[in-house]
């Protein structure tokens, strides 16, 4: 594969997030999108971020006001930058939760945080998404696409799981075919996101969501839309009672 092969696939990759900022707001909104191509893990620990001509570009920003962006991620410990013909900006690895300290973690970072707002607005992006790639139907690049990214779930180490679950997710809105819902769902997310690293994975739990994950799969590709939405509801709900029940 030639590297600007490479370079296209890697840029891709983070369709779900990347969309031209609005002028007079070029390093917030910059800043905004690559925070959330962290936090969501579409650019797992260790890897490369795309190039920065390629970043920009897509934007629709300076590289001088895309290196501001870097800066400030580098200083807060996300990314660390690397000199050298395999140099580059590269994602470091999230720390652990330290040890007996999640439930306090947890708690401060819900603090100053409307969590039920967060998980209702969550579900109503969801289920919105899974009736709409019911009724639509999907192309067949798209049923491979979703069953790709179910198949990744399954397969994904522990370590991995919940990077996966976020990514199989993302591509369920990202078919229902609207970029606003795609952005606002990678946005509320990324929170959610931040809240879920706080709490140990749960070998029920995942065997469960894989089961509601094959369920809603199956609807969607059978363009069941009410048996879609239904299923993911009870997914975010699922979801929500864990939270709420390591809050309690």
């Amino acid at each position: 594969m030639t590297d600007t092969a490479s370079e296209g696939g890697a840029i891709a990759r983070l369709n779900p997030v990347l969309r031209q900022v609005r002028a007079g707001n070029g390093f917030e909104e910059a800043l905004e999108q690559i925070l959330q191509v962290v936090r969501l893990g579409l650019v797992p620990g260790g890897e490369r971020l795309p190039p920065e001509r390629e970043l920009a570009e897509r934007m629709g920003i300076s590289r001088v006001t895309l290196r501001e962006v870097l800066k400030v991620l580098q200083d807060q410990g996300l990314v660390e930058s690397r000199r050298g013909r395999y140099g580059g900006t590269f994602v470091l690895p999230r720390p652990d939760t330290p040890v007996g300290g999640a439930e306090e973690e947890l708690r401060r970072r819900v603090a100053g945080v409307d969590i039920e707002d967060v998980l209702r607005f969550r579900e109503v992006l969801e289920v919105g998404a899974a009736g709409l790639c019911a009724s639509q139907g999907l192309t067949a690049e798209g049923s491979e696409r979703l069953l790709a990214a179910l198949a990744a779930t399954h397969d994904a180490p522990l370590a991995d799981y919940r990077r996966q679950d976020t990514l199989f997710h993302l591509t369920l809105c990202e078919l229902a075919g609207s970029a606003s819902l795609t952005a606002q769902y990678a946005a509320v997310r990324a929170g959610v996101n931040d809240l879920l690293d706080c709490i140990p994975l749960l070998v029920r739990n995942l065997e469960h969501s894989q089961q509601q994950h094959t369920t809603l799969v199956g609807a969607v590709l059978e363009r069941d839309a009410g048996a879609a939405r239904e299923t993911m509801r009870e997914h975010c709900c699922g979801t929500a009672a864990l939270l709420r029940g390591f809050l309690a």
